[in-house]
């Protein structure tokens, strides 16, 4: 197992990409603390794990001291922090004149504070106890934009750029920071996107399928294994990377 023995801290646990991370990395014998908004779903998700070590705690992550004491708790549980997966997001269809302050200051604080905040917690657990791994959740749309969400393009763009200089930053400390960018996936975000655009889920994903030269939607066990592998020995040597899982879309 790639991960055996490895405490990990995974945001947006509670659904999608997030929930799917937590079953990936239990397979592979991590420890988990997750955390998420749902603490139905998220007690449902450990004992769905109960054969692993699992914990969950509900929580905002978009203030700096809950991310400091999430990350403190898991490593009185675990002892340590050794990888930290920032999946939690939201998204709201609208451009610039249309995003009002509220969406705007929701997108920013949970995709892109709330990652430097834990980044932040995590750095100062990870260093002094000899490294550690970062892996962002980011998005396609924070390489190329997509039409009509400009705040969220805004934010995962600025998730790619913390990456990268995060990466530069700690490297020497043996900590590597990378990032996944998902395209299309099949999850529930997309269908709460398909309501905001006043289509049916199946019309969503006929159209956002429709994106890749591949002609499909990521799962999001497709995505889980992305993070999964940066997260693992077998890329000791990938730092700062933002890792598009989009069936081709980004490479037109």
């Amino acid at each position: 197992m790639e991960l055996e023995g490895k405490s990990a801290l995974i945001t947006g646990a509670t659904s999608g990409i997030g929930a799917e991370c937590a079953r990936a990395f239990a397979r592979e014998g991590a420890k988990l603390m997750l955390t998420g908004r749902n603490a139905e779903r998220g007690e449902a998700l450990v004992e769905e794990l109960a054969g692993g070590d699992a914990a969950f705690v509900r929580g905002d992550l978009s203030a700096g001291a809950a991310a400091e004491s999430l990350v403190s708790e898991c490593v009185a549980r675990f002892g340590g922090l050794d990888v930290l997966v920032n999946s939690a997001g939201v998204v709201h269809h609208r451009n610039v004149p249309e995003t009002s302050d509220a969406q705007w200051e929701e997108t920013i604080a949970v995709n892109l504070s709330a990652v430097f905040y834990l980044c932040r917690a995590a750095v100062r657990e990870m260093a002094p106890r000899g490294g550690g791994v970062i892996v962002n959740v980011a998005s396609t749309w924070g390489i190329v934009a997509g039409e009509g969400v400009a705040a969220y393009c805004a934010s995962k763009g600025a998730v790619i750029a913390l990456t990268r200089a995060m990466a530069g930053d700690h490297a020497r400390e043996h900590i590597r920071v990378n990032a996944v960018c998902p395209g299309g996936v099949d999850t529930p975000m997309l269908v709460g996107e398909a309501e905001q655009l006043g289509m049916s889920a199946d019309e969503g994903r006929r159209i956002w399928a429709a994106d890749a030269p591949n002609r499909r939607l990521a799962s999001a066990a497709d995505i889980a294994d992305a993070v999964v592998f940066l997260a693992s020995e077998r890329a000791r040597h990938i730092h700062g990377v933002a890792l598009p899982v989009d069936g081709g879309a980004t490479a037109l």
